[in-house]
């Protein structure tokens, strides 16, 4: 395998940025859809959802692809969700009403859950140490990366017509042949015998819920950013599907950028000192977005939001491998990996109401509270022992 060690990181690295996808490519298309849907009752909401709604089918199949991978391998299940992604994610090309568009999303919600879940576990899997957190910063660089690239390219493609962007999903059979080339299906843990390990095994439950439950906050509310901004910068008068292409492009221009140094920071910090810095760092952000007046300080806001998500989702990943046991770490993975994507689910029905009640500005500031309460518990459990890791 050390031969193939840059092939296999660099082909990991790209199923990483197929689950941002997910959203970003199809985000600055929303406001046309709900214009091409008008017809359909609670189309404001349904619009949305054509960004949120995989996230809860992640959540539901992600339990199950983490058992699956544990017990049957990893390498088959990545195809077989590749497989699925890719004519799931096209048929936003066809679909003639807002329902089968949905139905598509939800399918490609369930191809995605087995992606995300054994390319956390692959990674737990074939690095240890500096290595895999290195390759942790790498992967949130990678996924925030094609973050830019994907919904700047939607934004361009929206600018056409609002179908165009579900082509890019086609990428997932561009990676394949590179997932059938250089990925091996790690060897499983045997007992001294030789035989296959039958010793039980356990985790900390209790932090794996901790974690979970942390996880699903913060994806409820960063998830405000790609559902909700191209509504808000509408409402700062910026109606261009390119520009808000543009704009969530630089919220994961930032992610990306500071999340190279991920393993650097962890050779000198605890995680959940990591995770506390980001976590102020998305208070500040979400506080100055909410003061957003025009296009440039709505990007400066965005930068700061993007840093600070740039090293709370590798601290996430971090934590997830650290503390699962090899034996569950498929299911450990599926089941932070379904708290992050129910989370995104959640997000639009819960910003939504606030958003009539409030008001844009209203929301973003009370995220930005939230955020700073969260970094304040981060830097409490820093200082708690079992949590240094």
């Amino acid at each position: 395998m050390k031969e193939h060690s840059l092939a296999l990181k660099g082909t990991l690295l790209f199923v990483a940025t197929l689950t941002i996808m997910a959203g970003t490519t199809v985000a600055p298309s929303l406001p046309a859809i709900e214009q091409t849907f008008a017809g359909t009752e609670h189309v404001a909401l349904l619009s949305r959802m054509v960004l949120t709604l995989p996230a809860i089918f992640v959540a539901m199949s992600a339990p199950i692809a983490g058992i699956l991978a544990d017990r049957f391998g990893r390498k088959k299940l990545l195809i077989i969700s590749m497989v699925l992604y890719g004519f799931s994610g096209m048929s936003g090309l066809l679909a003639d009403n807002l329902f089968f568009l949905l139905v598509g999303r939800a399918v490609l919600g369930l191809a995605i859950g087995g992606i995300m879940t054994v390319g956390t576990t692959l990674a737990g899997d074939y690095f240890t140490g500096t290595e895999r957190e290195s390759y942790l910063g790498l992967q949130q660089a990678f996924t925030q990366f094609g973050g830019v690239a994907f919904v700047v390219t939607g934004g361009i493609l929206a600018d056409i017509h609002w179908r165009v962007p579900f082509a890019i999903y086609a990428a997932s059979f561009l990676i394949l042949p590179a997932v059938l080339a250089f990925l091996s299906e790690p060897a499983k843990k045997t007992a001294p015998s030789g035989g296959p390990a039958k010793a039980v095994v356990s985790a900390n439950w209790s932090q794996v819920l901790l974690l979970a439950l942390s996880t699903y906050l913060i994806n409820v509310l960063f998830y405000t950013v790609p559902s909700q901004l191209p509504f808000f910068l509408r409402h700062l008068e910026i109606n261009s599907a390119s520009a808000i292409g543009y704009a969530i492009g630089t919220f994961n221009l930032a992610g990306a950028l500071v999340a190279m140094s991920f393993g650097l920071l962890r050779s000198r910090l605890a995680v959940p000192g990591i995770l506390a810095g980001g976590l102020a760092l998305m208070a500040t952000g979400f506080l100055m977005l909410a003061q957003a007046s025009g296009m440039v300080s709505a990007l400066v806001a965005l930068c700061v939001l993007g840093t600070g998500l740039g090293v709370v989702m590798p601290s996430i990943m971090s934590l997830t491998i650290k503390i699962a046991p090899p034996a569950l770490r498929g299911r450990i993975a599926g089941l932070v990996t379904a708290s992050m994507f129910l989370g995104h689910f959640t997000s639009p029905l819960a910003s939504q109401p606030w958003i009539g009640w409030f008001g844009f500005e209203a929301l973003y500031r009370d995220i930005s509270i939230a955020f700073a309460a969260m970094a304040v518990i981060a830097i409490a459990a820093a200082s708690v022992r079992r949590w240094a890791v």
